[in-house]
C-alpha cells in the first residue's frame, strides 16, 4: 500500500541531531520582491527584430489550428482567414490587438496581506504545480493524492518564500476526476490565504474554481470583474495549436478580467525546432495567438507572456531542464515580452530524480536564467523534481531557501555614511578584525543570510553535531515546517458558503470527464 502522508526517518542518531538543531525555524517574512537592475538582453535589437518578424510570418504564412469555433469565430471577425481549422493572422492586426494587454495589474489574495503586483519590475514566486507523483525520503515517491496535496497547500502558505499558488502541488488522484477540483480549489481557498491558479480543462471547471475563489474573497458576482483574484495558465498544444480547454479558459477567464498566462510547452527538438532560435520563433507565435485571443474576448484583460522553451535529452527524448539552453531561451523570452510590453512568466525547473547536486546547481541556473531574464513570475519556484513528474517536500524547503537568496540579491543596499562605514574602518585600522565593533554587533542579525539548510560550520563541529547531510536536514525540516502551520482564519460565512457550494456540486456530479 502507498505511502499516504510524509513520514519522519531517523538514521542512527544523526537525524535527530540535526533536528534539535533546527528546532527553532527561521524564515525571512514575506515579502514582494523587485528587481533593480536592468533583465540581462541576450541578443542585440536587431536580433530580437528578426525572431519577432519570424514569428509573425509564422502567424501569417502557417498559422495556428485553433479547433474551437467560436474562438474561430472571434479570430475572422478580428480580419484572420479561416482554411478548415487553421487560422492565419495578420500581423498587423496582433500587434495592435495586443497592444492593450497591461504592463503590471493586482493580482489579489483572500488575505490582503499576500496580494501582489503582476509586472513592471516586480518578482513573485509560486510553488510546484502539476507533478502527479508526489514524494519525501521517508515514504519514497507516490501516485498524488489529497493528503499530500494539502500538506503541500500547507507548506506552501508557511514559507514566507512563496508569494502565489501556481496550481495544484502535486495531482490529487485518489479523487475523481469529475470532482477533484472543487476539493482542490476549495482546499487551497481554505487552507492558504495566498492568490489561487485554477486549471483550464473545461467551462465548468473554470467557473466552478472561480465562485469558490469569489466565495472565499468576499466578492458579489457583479465586483468579480473589477478584481484579478485567480491566474490559469494557457499552454499551447505544441507545434502551433490551440485546442478546446485551452480556448474555452482563456474565453472564459479573459472575458471575467482574470489572468491568463499564455505558455507554449516548446521543447526544441521534439514540439519545437532543435535551435533554440527556432524553438523560441514559434514559442513567441504561439504565444501571441493566445495573447491576442484575450484581448479580442476584452481588451485591457490581464495576461501574461510564458515561456517554457527547454531541449530535450536527443539520446532519451527525456526534457531536459536548467540547462544552458533553458537559460538562453528563458533570458530571450523576457527579452521579448519587454519589447511587447507584457509581463513575463519564466520557471525554476530541473530534471534530477533525488534532492541532489544535479537538483541544486539545475534549479540555481534555472533561477538564474529566470530573474536575471526578467520574469514577473517564476513558476514551479518551490518543489518541482525529476523533471515535473514529482513534487518533492524536501525540494520544497531546499527551494525555499535558495528564493530567499535570491530575494536577498534582489533588495537594495545602503549607499550612506553609515553603510560605508568609514568610521568603522578607522576604528579598527590596519591589521585587526571587526567581529567586537559597536558598527558589526548592531547589525550582527542582519548582515547576512541566514539560510535554513546550508550548514556553515567546520567540519569538526559538523561532524559532532551528526554529520547532516542535506538531504537529511531537509528531511526533518519539512515535518517540523508542518508542524509550525497555523489554518489563516477565514469569516465563518465565507467557508459556509464555499463548503455549500463545494457539497452541492459534488452531489451534482461534478463536471464531464471528457471535453
Amino acid at each position: 500500500m502507498e505511502e499516504q502522508a510524509p513520514r519522519r526517518r531517523r538514521r542512527g542518531g544523526r537525524a535527530e541531531k540535526a533536528a534539535a538543531a533546527s528546532s527553532a525555524i527561521e524564515q525571512p517574512d514575506f515579502r514582494l520582491h523587485k528587481r533593480r537592475f536592468e533583465p540581462t538582453r541576450i541578443v542585440s535589437d536587431d536580433e530580437l527584430e528578426s525572431i519577432h518578424q519570424a514569428s509573425l510570418s509564422v502567424l501569417s504564412d502557417t498559422g495556428i489550428d485553433v479547433l474551437l469555433p467560436e474562438a474561430q469565430e472571434r479570430f475572422v471577425a478580428a480580419g484572420c482567414t479561416l482554411d478548415g481549422e487553421r487560422v492565419r493572422f495578420d500581423p498587423e492586426m496582433v500587434m495592435e490587438t495586443v497592444s492593450t494587454v497591461p504592463s503590471e495589474f493586482l493580482l489579489e489574495a483572500r488575505n490582503p496581506a499576500h496580494n501582489v503586483m503582476i509586472g513592471g519590475d516586480n518578482v513573485v514566486f509560486t510553488a510546484v504545480a502539476s507533478p502527479p507523483n508526489s514524494g519525501d525520503i521517508a515514504g519514497g515517491r507516490r501516485t498524488g493524492n489529497q493528503a499530500d496535496f494539502q500538506n503541500l497547500v500547507r507548506l506552501s502558505q508557511h514559507l514566507n518564500a512563496i508569494q502565489i499558488h501556481g496550481g495544484y502541488p502535486v495531482e490529487p488522484a485518489d479523487i475523481h476526476a469529475s470532482v477533484r477540483h472543487l476539493h482542490a480549489i476549495r482546499d487551497v481557498s481554505v487552507l492558504s490565504d495566498k492568490a489561487p491558479n485554477a486549471y483550464s480543462l473545461g467551462v465548468d471547471r473554470n467557473r466552478d474554481a472561480l465562485e469558490i475563489i469569489r466565495l472565499a474573497n468576499g466578492l458579489t458576482e457583479d465586483e468579480v470583474d473589477d478584481h484579478t483574484i485567480v491566474t490559469t495558465v494557457i499552454n499551447t498544444s505544441s507545434p502551433l495549436r490551440l485546442d478546446h480547454p485551452m480556448c474555452n479558459g482563456i474565453i472564459e477567464y479573459s472575458s471575467r478580467n482574470q489572468c491568463c498566462i499564455i505558455t507554449p510547452f516548446t521543447l526544441a527538438g521534439a514540439m519545437a525546432p532543435v535551435t533554440v532560435a527556432g524553438a523560441v520563433v514559434q514559442q513567441n507565435a504561439e504565444a501571441l495567438a493566445g495573447i491576442c485571443l484575450s484581448q479580442l474576448v476584452r481588451p485591457g484583460a490581464p495576461a501574461v507572456y510564458g515561456g517554457f522553451t527547454s531541449n530535450v535529452d536527443m539520446k532519451s527524448g527525456s526534457p531536459a531542464f536548467g540547462t544552458p539552453e533553458f537559460m538562453q531561451s528563458a533570458m530571450l523570452g523576457g527579452q521579448l515580452a519587454r519589447r511587447y510590453g507584457f509581463p513575463y512568466r519564466s520557471s525554476n525547473v530541473n530534471a534530477a530524480n533525488a534532492v541532489d547536486a544535479q537538483a541544486a546547481y539545475e534549479s540555481v541556473f534555472s533561477l538564474w536564467g529566470a530573474v536575471m531574464g526578467g520574469a514577473n513570475i517564476v513558476f514551479h519556484g518551490a518543489g518541482w523534481l525529476e523533471g515535473g513528474l514529482r513534487a518533492s517536500f524536501e525540494k520544497m524547503v531546499l527551494d525555499a531557501d535558495l528564493i530567499s537568496m535570491v530575494g536577498r540579491f534582489l533588495a537594495p543596499f545602503a549607499l550612506d555614511d553609515d553603510a560605508l562605514a568609514l568610521d568603522a574602518i578607522a576604528e579598527v585600522g590596519p591589521g585587526g578584525h571587526f567581529f567586537g565593533t559597536q558598527h558589526t554587533q548592531d547589525r550582527y542579525r542582519n548582515a547576512f543570510f541566514s539560510p535554513m539548510v546550508s550548514d556553515w560550520r567546520n567540519f569538526e563541529s559538523w561532524e559532532e553535531a551528526g554529520a547532516p547531510t542535506a538531504d537529511e536536514k531537509l528531511a526533518e525540516l519539512y515535518p517540523a515546517l508542518l508542524d509550525e502551520y497555523s489554518e489563516p482564519p477565514i469569516e465563518d460565512d465565507r467557508r459556509e458558503a464555499i463548503e455549500d457550494f463545494v457539497g452541492r456540486r459534488i452531489a451534482e456530479g461534478g463536471v464531464a470527464t471528457d471535453f
